[in-house]
């Protein structure tokens, strides 16, 4: 049975649009091809260094594929507020996508992934020194971007993104292996390690733009909404995809003990039964082959699977509500779709 057929009628709803949800983020790429066609020259030319290992890590990551999502949400967010200033933008959403990077490179060797979107995550081809240090010159090059630019302002935003991005993957950290855990404090982390710099990006679209303060704030807004329903679904997915869908190990967050939306959904509605095995698998790390399967299973009795797409589809639909502020456009309504697209990844 796929996932689609577990999803309740608000998740269905947020993902049903007048186009299809995938389409919406085909349009927003178009808007934006020559911006993105320009930060992926900036990126490869950044990523180079004398020290050959580092082009080689770099090329590995770019090979990986992914969607640039956050870098295209810079750039998109300035469209939207009339940018035409040069390649501020552009330059910035390249940062952007450093950071983001620095940060998987970073987070794979802390989770001890293997696989990142499908192939062996740059720690296992390279090893764990290598990928650290090779994210903390992604890092640093995040920040010659910064400095580069010459805003204070901007530096303020993406400075401090950073920073609450390692707040927090601490503060995930933390709460691993705690069932105590509650819905804010989980929402807490997923804000600091995902939203932030999801909020980030859009944001400095405005500042670039030098547009007004409630613009700036309903794009960060924006940004905030969208990361977080984002990051409900991957929660989601992790009890829920194929592997091939998922681009890593299905069952990661389960056998790491995090912490995650669809345990603490589905603990709270176990019987005595179900309880104890969450507190024997998540808190005291005893797990054994067949665990998995009866975490999806009770997964499915519990519906926390389906708990954890309506808090989605809710934030998505927050996150299309805080660009009300700006006129009707064809780009305002792609950025509007890439909401329903984020909740519709789990069709």
């Amino acid at each position: 049975m796929g996932i689609a057929a577990t999803l309740p009628p608000a998740a269905l709803a947020a993902a049903a649009t007048e186009a299809d949800a995938e389409d919406a983020l085909t349009a927003l790429t178009r808007f934006v091809r020559e911006d993105m066609a320009e930060c992926n020259r900036a990126i490869l030319a950044r990523m180079d260094s004398p020290v050959v290992l580092i082009p080689q890590l770099a090329a590995h990551i770019v090979a990986a594929g992914g969607k640039r999502l956050r870098p295209v949400l810079t750039i998109a967010a300035a469209q939207l507020c009339g940018y035409s200033g040069g390649l501020r933008h552009v330059h910035l959403a390249a940062c952007v996508e450093f950071i983001h990077t620095a940060t998987l490179l970073h987070d794979d060797v802390v989770d001890e992934s293997q696989l990142r979107r499908g192939l062996a995550s740059a720690n296992a081809v390279f090893g764990n020194k290598a990928s650290v240090l090779v994210g903390d010159f992604l890092f640093a090059r995040a920040f010659q971007l910064m400095v580069a630019d010459g805003s204070l302002h901007v530096l303020e935003i993406l400075s401090t993104a950073a920073a609450t991005i390692a707040e927090g993957e601490v503060l995930q950290l933390v709460t691993q292996n705690d069932l105590s855990t509650t819905e804010e404090r989980y929402l807490d982390v997923i804000k600091g390690k995902t939203a932030a710099l999801f909020a980030a990006a859009c944001e400095v679209g405005a500042v670039v733009a030098a547009r007004p303060a409630s613009e700036a704030q309903a794009l960060r807004d924006y940004g905030m909404n969208l990361g977080i329903a984002f990051q409900l679904v991957d929660d989601a997915l992790d009890y829920a995809a194929d592997q091939a869908t998922l681009g890593k190990t299905v069952g990661d967050d389960f056998r790491e003990g995090k912490v995650t939306l669809p345990v603490l959904a589905a603990y709270a509605a176990s019987d005595e039964s179900g309880r104890a095995f969450w507190l024997r698998t998540i808190e005291e790390s005893q797990q054994t082959g067949a665990d998995l399967d009866e975490a999806l299973r009770l997964m499915a009795d519990t519906g926390a699977i389906g708990l954890t797409l309506d808090r989605a589809a809710e934030f998505a639909a927050r996150a299309k509500a805080d660009l009300d502020i700006f006129p009707d456009t064809p780009l305002r309504r792609a950025l509007q779709g890439v909401a329903d697209y984020t909740v519709s990844r789990v069709r």
